[in-house]
């Protein structure tokens, strides 16, 4: 039975998530699911990548899953993974917090885990951020061809503009010029760029506003 909460807490993708289940996954899931919304009130909950999520304030908070064999809790954040690290908690191969669920049993206690609950929420209030993208790594600038670095010697203006670009506006030109077929178009690529660089452009200057 459902704890006082606002019905919109409730997804209902989330109840037919657990219906879906298998026999032994259901109670556990459904279970989990209201002890997070009884220890978490302002918790929402969402569906990602086919399975449940809860977001609170903004940030992943955790998630619910049920396999054939085995269900699963996450929580979120590196923080939160830490404290249940050092107590012995957090699965293996991606199980979730704590590990392969295939009974209640083998679950800490509704107490302890409030307690975690509460944690992981009161971790994001003061500033803790659960989920964060990686930073691309910025792609190297190839090496000019030897054409070019010759017609950049001969025109200081251009040399000088050209080192001061950006590495992708440097990698535009480079990559224009090696792209050429033949001799010839590679040859006037070059010219062309020389005069563009000296003037100040970037190889797509038509284009910019």
């Amino acid at each position: 039975m459902r704890t006082s909460q606002s019905p919109r807490a409730f997804d209902p993708r989330v109840d037919a998530y657990l219906n879906r289940a298998a026999p032994f996954a259901q109670p556990i899931l459904t279970h989990l699911r209201e002890l997070v919304h009884r220890a978490v009130p302002e918790i929402e909950e969402d569906i990602k990548w086919s399975m449940p999520f809860f977001t609170y304030r903004g940030q992943m908070f955790g998630n619910l899953a049920a396999f054939k064999a085995h269900c699963s809790l996450g929580l979120f954040g590196a923080a939160i993974r830490d404290a249940l690290k050092k107590d012995g908690f957090v699965g293996e191969n991606s199980t979730g917090s704590f590990g392969k669920i295939t009974d209640a049993k083998d679950l800490p206690s509704d107490k302890v885990l409030i307690g975690y609950l509460k944690q992981a929420a009161a971790l994001i209030d003061d500033g803790s951020k659960t989920m964060t993208r990686p930073k691309k790594a910025a792609r190297p600038t190839p090496e000019g061809p030897a054409e070019l670095t010759a017609a950049l010697k001969k025109n200081k203006a251009a040399a000088k503009v050209f080192s001061e670009f950006n590495p992708s506006c440097q990698r535009e030109y480079i990559e224009w010029i090696t792209e050429a077929k033949r001799a010839e178009t590679k040859e006037k690529r070059i010219a062309q760029a020389v005069e563009w660089i000296a003037e100040g452009r970037q190889r797509n200057w038509k284009y910019q506003r």
